[in-house]
């Protein structure tokens, strides 16, 4: 039995359908790449159930984490309720796993697009201001360019 709402959060509905967008263009990355000069910041909570991240990301990234798809991802993959994608950091590639409720910021700067997020209580979101991720940009030995974490500061209207 189905039970009986008190009240309408619009706030929730409009989030479910708001991830609705960045599921839709993920999988056009998946199926055919990303066209021109798109490409996504997508920050996203890394202390969340579902979340799989290698050790050392989540020692240097305890809550937050901003990723880049661009030019050096492969094997994206699009669930229903998470995507996982392959990035290099260090010179050595690994497979992160995100569900999309623990996304609380996704942008296209070509496109000059971003939407916020909000998390409930249960998953203890801090608000945007809280977030200060460094960037992050190395090369690996074979002369790669390896994946970035950003600062999501500069893309805040002042």
């Amino acid at each position: 039995m189905q039970e009986f709402l008190t009240e309408i959060n619009y706030d929730e509905l409009i989030n479910n359908h708001l991830h609705g967008v960045v599921v839709d263009a993920l999988k056009i990355a998946a199926e055919q790449g990303l066209p021109g000069d798109n490409h996504f910041y997508i920050t996203f909570r890394t202390d969340l159930p579902g979340v799989e991240i290698p050790q050392m990301l989540k020692i240097q990234y305890p809550e937050n984490m901003t990723i880049v798809l661009q030019h050096q991802f492969s094997d994206l993959e699009v669930g229903t309720d998470k995507f996982s994608v392959v990035l290099v950091f260090g010179g050595v590639p690994h497979r992160l796993v995100i569900p999309f409720v623990s996304i609380t910021y996704f942008a296209d700067p070509y496109a000059k697009f971003g939407l916020s997020f909000n998390l409930d209580n249960q998953s203890r979101a801090s608000s945007l201001e809280d977030m200060e991720d460094e960037i992050r940009e190395s090369s690996s030995d074979n002369g790669t360019t390896s994946a970035e974490v950003i600062s999501i500061d500069s893309f805040r209207k002042k």
